[in-house]
């Protein structure tokens, strides 16, 4: 049985974001060491040739404008290109595009690159551009990148996105993108695949054109990547072969095989039996993989924020003495003992619902430590007391304190986690009662844990809790307005009924940032008050695993948007090559 981890999703840059700092396994580029065993370490070179098996849950498209698999996502990358990337830090850096500005009206003006051809021999222009935003444009308001657009405009702006942005080509090489409004995400609303406009266009460029490209069935993927689609064998595997044209030169591994599984769980068993070369770790304990001489690890910080939200309808979570009360709280929850404890050192602790890797991660993303006294001292500040001595403070009218933690506790870490924290927050003072069921029953099932999570819901629409531990899945831009902003209470999306005037100043402010200085400016300020005033007390960021064969070397860096990043510096020593050819 599978048990699904429930979190408050967010609609994101792309499905991959519904789509985590930590230690990083750095590879030299240049060469590599290959350990057989503690007296065998051999250094290699790059070599091209190769086979690289890849694992993809079942696919219904190959078409990566409506494709909602996370595994193809990534997969797709190999093969379609965007105008921009976030980089390491999720910051904007070139793909196509060589060169931007940005106008005060918030056009973008983009200079591309002139040395790109498609896989099919034809050269990219700016053409495929207009004709890639036209046919997103044409595409229904669900699908992927439609509602990646709808997202980036935050909760700021409700016209018709069809209307905002639109396309003037300057010449073949130069466009202006422009938008009606200028707003601090205009860039990153410009990561999305460019499709050739001529496997789709015959003659005048029309609605079928838009059709064709929107296809679910019968997608043949032609793009500008470092790797050409070879073939597709249905519910099997999908192939790849390296593009010799490829302007940043020819990548190092020959062939890309998509082996088609049922799921991560398949692909996991997949990768321990020696059939595909990679996968994601599930759960947080493999360092049992440590003890395999074929496997090395590289740990990343995940898009998954946990948190404690306070419900503000309540009139102790209000004023100067809720906030006195929160920041208690902050202080009294030992995140670092969850972090070791439960999810065995694989989670990065900060106080802000902003990636640690992130470029706009200010200072104050680790403003609280574990502290008890400073903790009680704040409790004192309120006036309240331990007046019959049994551990626990009452008000300043002497009466008992009872609040209730929330939570989906049909997970054995979120339930580990709530545990940890009530047992806390009683350390510190504060009785807190589990309003969740404290044992995961035997038989569980996924209709059970859904239940659960209705239920959870209902109570938090109702407003029936006091503090409630939930998990967010982020988005590498940062858009917060969903949680903070007063005007999204009524949505359902800021939870925790937060209203506060300079929150929702500084949140229109960080939207409205139409250049990188701003825009990083605006963060600061949005992220002190955030700090500072603690609508959420944030936790951790978890960290997650890829899983890999040690005979891949090369510059392997992989983050949570992009596992596969710089693959085409990848690459496999010839000794290890042969390998892939006895398997077939």
């Amino acid at each position: 049985m599978k048990c699904r981890r429930i979190t408050i999703t967010l609609l994101i840059m792309t499905i991959l974001f519904t789509l985590t700092g930590c230690d990083k396994n750095e590879v030299n580029n240049t060469s590599e060491t290959f350990e057989t065993n503690v007296n065998n370490v051999k250094e290699y070179e790059p070599e091209y040739g190769g086979q690289l098996v890849l694992p993809l849950t079942t696919l219904k498209t190959l078409n990566p404008l409506i494709s909602e698999n996370l595994s193809y996502y990534y997969f797709s990358k190999l093969v379609f290109e965007s105008l921009f990337e976030l980089d390491e830090n999720f910051d904007i850096k070139y793909q196509l595009a060589e060169d931007y500005t940005i106008k005060d009206d918030g056009t973008i003006r983009i200079k591309l690159r002139d040395n790109v051809l498609w896989h099919d021999g034809e050269k990219f222009t700016a053409e495929d551009v207009v004709f890639t935003i036209n046919t997103i444009k044409y595409a229904s308001n669900d699908t992927t990148y439609k509602k990646m657009w709808n997202a980036a405009m935050g909760n700021f702006y409700s016209s018709n996105i069809n209307r905002i942005i639109d396309v003037n080509i300057i010449d073949a090489y130069n466009l202006d993108i422009r938008f009606d409004i200028g707003f601090s995400n205009s860039l990153e609303t410009l990561i999305f695949p460019i499709i050739p406009k001529h496997r789709f266009v015959v003659g005048r460029e029309d609605k079928n054109s838009y059709i064709k490209a929107l296809a679910e069935e019968g997608y043949t993927p032609i793009g500008t990547g470092p790797y050409r689609f070879l073939n597709y064998d249905k519910y099997k595997s999908v192939q790849l072969e390296y593009f010799q044209d490829y302007r940043e030169g020819r990548p190092y591994i020959d062939q890309i095989v998509g082996k088609i599984l049922e799921d991560e769980e398949l692909a996991l068993t997949a990768f321990e039996a020696g059939q595909i070369d990679l996968t994601t770790a599930l759960g947080v304990d493999w360092e049992k993989f440590d003890q395999n001489n074929r496997v090395k690890i590289l740990e990343f910080v995940s898009q998954n924020c946990d948190f404690i939200g306070f419900n503000f309808s309540k009139l102790v979570f209000n004023n100067e003495k809720g906030y006195r009360l929160r920041k208690a709280m902050a202080y009294g929850i030992d995140r670092q003992a969850i972090i070791q404890r439960v999810y065995l050192g694989h989670a990065t602790q900060t106080d802000l619902p902003i990636h640690p890797n992130s470029w706009l991660i200010s200072n104050e993303a680790n403003a609280y430590g574990y502290n008890l006294s400073k903790a009680r001292e704040e409790l004192n500040r309120l006036g309240w007391k331990d007046i019959d001595g049994d551990g626990f403070y009452e008000d300043e009218n002497g009466k008992e304190i009872i609040l209730r933690l929330t939570t989906n506790s049909y997970s054995h870490l979120r339930l580990k986690t709530a545990d940890m924290i009530v047992e806390d927050l009683n350390k510190m003072g504060i009785r807190v009662i589990k309003d969740y069921p404290e044992k995961i029953p035997d038989n569980l099932t996924e209709e059970m844990v859904e239940n659960q999570w209705e239920q959870l819901n209902s109570q938090i629409v109702k407003g029936d809790y006091d503090i409630v531990l939930l998990g967010w899945r982020l988005s590498p831009i940062p858009e917060l307005s969903f949680a903070f902003h007063s005007n999204q209470i009524k949505s359902g999306t800021n939870i925790i009924r937060y209203s506060n005037e300079a929150m929702d100043e500084a949140l229109l402010e960080a939207f409205r940032a139409t250049n990188r200085d701003k825009k990083l400016k605006a963060y600061e300020k949005l992220q002190s008050i955030i700090t500072e005033d603690l609508p959420y007390v944030s936790l951790f960021f978890k960290n997650k695993a890829l899983l890999m064969d040690k005979k891949i070397m090369g510059d392997i860096d992989p983050t949570f948007h992009d596992v596969y990043r710089n693959i085409e510096k990848w690459y496999i020593p010839k000794e290890f090559q042969e390998e892939i050819v006895d398997k077939k």
